[in-house]
């Protein structure tokens, strides 16, 4: 029997040390409800983990990207439906003034007023944007036509959805200039001109429909693609939770576990250091 080494603590002391480890390790799980607090945890699943939570944040961005983008095609919805209304009520004046029985006075006032419509007309087009961007011109000084707008709505490059260029909803992109000049200059536009100008009020608002329609396509892209990409955010915020997340009835009785093993190393070590006291007796 031997008594400068005692074998049996040392190895009561390193079996104790590992499970108060573990111990420790499962004790920081339940507080933090992660089942990977460091790299050491689980490698691998921290990496994919870490992965997918970054491909969350970017749906996330992709989904308020989107919604911004329909409240966009919204507003240049709202402002061709009243660009519309402009245009039903100048064809209407152009009627009246298509008729011999209004008076060259009457007709006079009915080309003033459709000049104030077609000003507010190219008032919206100039006034209508979205966060500095204009959507039915190139830009609030600028009547040329509107490019297309492209918005992202994904998390790749690819993962985009666009206007159609050529929007010009201002007198000159519908067709309206001539009637605009007679009317700014305040010529009296006859009974047959006023016909012909109807007809042109007739493609203006054609077109006018056209664009209209484009951007409600647009708009119906885009609350498609909003609501895929918060299903797949879901979806990939669970796939997470799978790998990161503790699962508490498993780790507490993990815990459980490990904290018995614990209170029996600790009395292990109590009986080896005991056993060596007795064969210290042999010396008495």
């Amino acid at each position: 029997m031997r008594i400068n080494t005692n074998v049996a603590s040392l190895q009561a002391q390193e079996s104790a040390i590992s499970i108060n480890n573990k111990l420790s390790s499962s004790l920081e799980k339940l507080s933090t409800s992660l089942r990977i607090n460091k790299a050491s945890d689980d490698g691998a699943g921290l990496a994919i983990a870490d992965k997918l939570r970054t491909q969350a944040h970017a749906i996330n961005q992709s989904i308020s990207n989107g919604n911004s983008a329909i409240s966009l095609t919204q507003i240049a919805d709202k402002a061709m439906g009243e660009q519309s209304r402009i245009l039903n009520t100048v064809k209407i004046k152009l009627i009246q003034s298509a008729t011999d029985s209004t008076s060259a006075e009457g007709k006079k006032s009915v080309e003033k007023d459709i000049n104030i419509l077609l000003n507010q007309l190219n008032g919206i087009a100039s006034q209508t944007s979205y966060a500095g961007t204009s959507l039915l011109q190139a830009g609030s000084s600028d009547t040329n036509a509107r490019s297309s707008l492209i918005f992202q709505v994904g998390e790749n490059a690819a993962d985009t959805i666009s206007t159609n260029s050529g929007i010009q909803s201002n007198t000159s992109g519908l067709g309206l200039s001539n009637l605009k000049t007679e009317v700014a200059n305040s010529s009296v536009i006859t009974a047959n001109l006023a016909r012909t100008y109807t007809s042109a009020i007739d493609s203006a608002i054609d077109k006018l429909n056209s664009w209209r329609a484009e951007y409600g396509s647009t708009q119906i892209q885009l609350e498609s693609a909003v609501r895929n990409q918060m299903t797949q955010k879901t979806n990939i915020l669970n796939a997470e939770s799978v790998i990161r997340d503790v699962d508490y009835a498993q780790e507490s009785t993990n815990f459980n576990k490990q904290n018995i093993i614990a209170q029996a190393g600790t009395y292990a070590i109590t009986q080896a250091n005991a056993i060596q006291q007795n064969v210290s007796r042999l010396l008495q």
